[in-house]
């Protein structure tokens, strides 16, 4: 396939932002209605990359084809063990196996990074990162019903984890 994983970098977050923009237009993997400016993600950005926490992108030599990060998955003290997991492929990109580079580096960094399990929440109708997470070890653990609504309908969020010790 020709494509690295690797740390995210500032010069990553454009296209970053336009993989994620997309999402925030046309799809249901972000509960964000609005789209976000460079500044915006530049802010999250810095953030996101706290450690243990990391933001990574798959580079194909020609560009960012997907970006993935660990980040915490709530701000509560007793919470600080767990991480939420975030995949992102632009959509010319999709059913490559990009997603299956970005989890399974994510899942290494989640357990350098000290933490005992990973949560992702997948909404109503991406099946494919449901899929993706079952390849990986994620079991269903809860459903939260109609918790979005987007697009002028109710959405519900699976949630899985990986238990990592």
């Amino acid at each position: 396939m020709g494509i690295t994983v690797r740390d995210a970098t500032k010069a990553d977050v454009p296209t970053i932002l336009d993989i994620y923009n997309y999402e925030v237009l046309h799809g249901t993997a972000t509960f964000d209605i609005e789209p976000k400016t460079l500044a915006d993600r530049l802010i999250w950005f810095r953030e996101t990359q706290r450690p243990p926490h990391r933001v990574i992108v798959a580079d194909d030599g020609a560009g960012v084809a997907g970006w993935g990060c660990l980040h915490p998955f709530h701000t509560r003290a007793a919470y600080r063990f767990t991480t939420e997991d975030s995949v992102y492929i632009h959509q010319n990109r999709r059913g490559e196996g990009i997603g299956k580079l970005i989890l399974a580096r994510l899942i290494e960094v989640a357990r350098l990074g000290g933490f005992h399990s990973i949560m992702a929440g997948t909404s109503e109708g991406n099946e494919a990162s449901v899929r993706l997470h079952q390849r990986f070890g994620f079991e269903v653990v809860g459903v939260q019903r109609e918790v979005g609504y987007k697009f002028e309908h109710w959405i519900d969020v699976t949630w899985m984890q990986k238990m990592l010790e």
